[in-house]
């Protein structure tokens, strides 16, 4: 009996040492997930940085709620089996009691409505921004598209690498793609998505944001981040069969980077700008 006992003590030593060492690695990776990590990413947008917050601020309150509500049952139990109360009470109303477990829940869960709101507007009102992107959700990759009148007049598919070429490039597997979205750091991104066949979902924690790519519907969202970079996503949202193989991959770069990367992506993506224009005047026609 004692070996089982132990025995169980040290699996959950272990298990807890497991976990603390997974926490710890997630801590110094960032922009992807992590093994055996038990949090969010760790968040680099002032958005991120809300959600991970109000997150561990509402599991907080669940536990304590648990833990009371454990703590009532144990009560229970001891206080008035039948052992320790032959005799049971025969109240059934009681008007204080019932009047704070009504107004206890509804003061807890305005509470946890006031920043869920205030998290909301962050996340819909979209500041002045510096630099727009289209995101085009397809089946099954990504598509960025660059306007011209900042810069860009380009667009190119993002498809993901195979192991080899992502273990070659030194990148995590099944995340890394070959052409990379890139953005200049210290910047507001607007990002306009859409899908071309199915509903995606466009979606890189670290940064704080998730959109639906729905096809004829365009949707937008943000991000700010001073950190440079890549940040990993993956699409959230089932589209087919090959749903678990189209990542986001966006990398963050100083701003003369960018202006640098800009220039060169003119060039190399300049035959894809003319079949873009090719197809739009055929579906024109």
């Amino acid at each position: 009996m004692k070996t089982h006992f132990w025995n169980r003590a040290a699996l959950a030593v272990l298990g807890l040492s497991l976990c603390l060492m997974g926490s710890a690695e997630a801590a110094s990776v960032i922009g992807q997930p992590a093994a055996w990590e038990i949090n969010l990413q760790k968040p680099v947008t002032d958005v991120a940085q809300f959600i991970y917050d109000f997150h561990t601020a509402v599991v907080v309150v669940i536990t304590i709620i648990s833990l009371f509500v454990l703590g009532l049952i144990v009560w229970v139990v001891m206080r008035y089996n039948e052992k320790a109360n032959p005799v049971p009470s025969r109240t059934t109303h009681h008007t204080g009691l019932e009047i704070a477990w009504t107004v206890i829940p509804i003061l807890i869960l305005v509470g946890i409505a006031i920043p869920s709101f205030r998290l909301l507007k962050l996340q819909v009102q979209i500041p002045p921004h510096d630099i727009v992107v289209k995101v085009i959700g397809k089946q099954w990759y990504w598509t960025y598209e660059y306007p011209a009148d900042q810069g860009g007049g380009f667009g190119f598919d993002s498809i993901m690498l195979s192991d080899a070429d992502a273990a070659k490039a030194g990148q995590p597997r099944m995340l890394a793609v070959d052409n990379e979205m890139v953005v200049p750091a210290g910047k507001v991104i607007a990002m306009q998505v859409v899908g071309a066949d199915v509903i995606h979902s466009f979606s890189v924690p670290s940064l704080g944001f998730r959109m639906d790519a729905i096809p004829g519907r365009l949707n937008e969202t943000w991000f700010k981040t001073d950190r440079e970079g890549i940040y990993y996503g993956m699409c959230s949202r089932l589209c087919g069969q090959n749903h678990a193989y189209m990542p986001i991959a966006i990398r963050v770069v100083s701003p003369e980077k960018y202006t640098a990367w800009l220039a060169e992506a003119k060039k190399k993506f300049a035959s894809n700008d003319d079949n873009m224009k090719v197809a739009a005047n055929a579906a024109a026609q």
